[in-house]
């Protein structure tokens, strides 16, 4: 039987490590996702770095997903806190995605998915702070202002496809 996460035809992953600052931005936005009435066909999933360890088993042939929405902090050079959707093509672009400290990258899945068919939408949140290695909990001001139009951007990603 398939895990109930991908019986679900919308799943929204929040990525990164709540310990190093800004890292923490994707769990910031699915606890508050998570607090709110969505419809039946959405997963809210607080995946950490785990993130590829999920998205491999969307692959299954059986799944049922039809969109993924992630949402992270990226490092594009923007303004701190400034929030870009991100293309599946800019991935390879994105330093994050293509080498993962768990060993594990990110982007072949999110490529691989989209070639699948499955809409893959990337909402990301430019870093003030990373600060990994050091330990150092909590959101920049900037990045904390820019949650609630993050956890919009899915809103209105979500609805678009109900």
């Amino acid at each position: 039987m398939l895990p109930k996460s991908l019986q679900k035809e919308i799943l929204v992953f929040g990525c990164g490590n709540l310990l190093f600052a800004d890292d923490g931005f994707g769990y910031e936005v699915i606890s508050r996702l998570e607090k709110m009435d969505l419809p039946e066909n959405v997963e809210i999933i607080d995946a950490g770095t785990g993130a590829p360890y999920y998205l491999m088993s969307i692959m299954d042939e059986e799944a049922k997903v039809k969109k993924i929405i992630i949402v992270d902090v990226i490092d594009f050079g923007l303004e701190p806190g400034t929030l870009k959707k991100v293309d599946v093509d800019e991935l390879p672009k994105i330093n994050k995605y293509t080498f993962d400290a768990h060993g594990t990258p990110l982007a072949p899945y999110l490529i691989d998915a989209s070639k699948k068919g499955i809409e893959v939408v990337i909402i990301g949140c430019q870093a003030k702070e990373i600060s990994m290695p050091e330990i150092k909990i909590g959101l920049s001001e900037e990045v904390k202002n820019a949650v609630d139009k993050a956890v919009e951007m899915v809103l209105e990603e979500i609805y678009k496809s109900n």
